[in-house]
């Protein structure tokens, strides 16, 4: 089966050195509405950290990380900065409804590549204080409705700047948890339930993704020791060029320490209570927060109307995607 499928008659709206620019546009307008509708300021982070420090990312549990050793240190490059970011706001000295955002890049060696996986991930990350009310699916789902707000304005602004986009994000979002939308389509799998709800309803937020499902099964495996499992969700939309959900967002209320205990005994990852930022997370040291990732090439693609994620991205593809690319007169960056 191929992992890349160029849509038929699918042609590029823009060509190479618009859709660089387009890409520019996109990355500063978007960062200025993310900062606006989330009160967030920007600071630096980074690509790898300490291995016995437990601030990397394991994802789903089967991920290797790229590492190698410096300083007689063993480092990670890491997958995502769920985890750091968190430990920064305790660093820093933030209070309560302020928070941080920055660039994330991460090498994630194990993706299966495809119309939408790279090994190479670009995302904003950002994390923001919240009190111990805000810790409940009501308030989530108010920062979910800030956050497609910022991609809606982000939307009109670069079709306005360039007029060959037509595609328009619109700001209304449906909400359903992970657990309804299996029992509206238990014979489906995970990935063709998100296709067909969301090419239905448009862009939607499930609710409770890592927890396990009535077939024992969770929508989307998760680590236990930063998103609360009942608290958190994927946001996703609809591609209407490869007829697809596209996901452009998970982000959750965190753990807190009664949740973190329980996650770790469920997943049978208790050793980790040893580790630097989970003894300080059991100690009730670091501050209760919510945050997440945006793809940033995802976003672009979606927004500028792609069918493949190496027209915004440079990466290193297989054989097949890229004779399937060339064939279709599709470039890679």
């Amino acid at each position: 089966m191929k992992k890349t499928v160029i849509p038929k008659n699918y042609k590029s709206k823009l060509n190479i050195y618009r859709t660089q620019t387009a890409i520019g546009e996109l990355k500063r307008i978007f960062e200025s509405k993310l900062i606006e509708n989330l009160n967030l300021k920007r600071v630096s982070a980074p690509l790898f950290v300490e291995q016995n420090s437990g601030l990397n990312d394991d994802l789903s549990g089967i991920e290797n990380p790229v590492s190698f050793s410096a300083n007689n240190t063993q480092i990670q490059i890491v997958h995502s900065l769920a985890k750091w970011k968190r430990l920064a706001l305790y660093e820093y000295g933030f209070h309560m409804g302020e928070g941080i955002y920055t660039d994330m890049n991460a090498i994630r060696k194990d993706e299966t590549t495809d119309n939408l996986h790279s090994i190479y991930v670009d995302q904003w990350d950002w994390e923001r204080i919240i009190s111990k009310q805000q810790r409940c699916v009501e308030y989530l789902c108010s920062v979910v409705k800030e956050l497609v707000n910022a991609i809606s304005e982000s939307s009109e602004e670069l079709n306005k700047r360039f007029p060959e986009l037509d595609y328009h994000f619109s700001p209304k979002v449906t909400f359903i948890t992970a657990i309804e939308l299996y029992e509206k389509y238990p014979n489906l799998s995970a990935e063709e339930r998100e296709r067909v709800f969301v090419k239905e309803h448009g862009t939607t937020f499930i609710i409770g993704i890592g927890a396990k499902l009535p077939n024992g099964i969770a929508h989307s495996m998760r680590a236990p020791d930063y998103d609360d499992w009942s608290l958190n969700g994927d946001l996703i939309a609809y591609d209407s060029i490869n007829d697809n959900a596209i996901e452009l967002s998970s982000m959750g209320i965190r753990v807190d320490a009664k949740t973190l205990e329980n996650q770790l005994e469920l997943s049978g990852k208790t050793h980790r209570k040893e580790l630097y930022f989970h003894k300080l997370l059991l100690q009730e040291k670091l501050p209760l927060t919510i945050g997440g990732g945006i793809g940033q090439s995802r976003l672009c693609m979606l927004l500028l109307q792609k069918a493949h994620v190496g027209e915004v991205q440079v990466s290193v593809w297989d054989e097949d995607t890229k004779n399937a690319c060339k064939k279709a007169g599709v470039t890679l960056l």
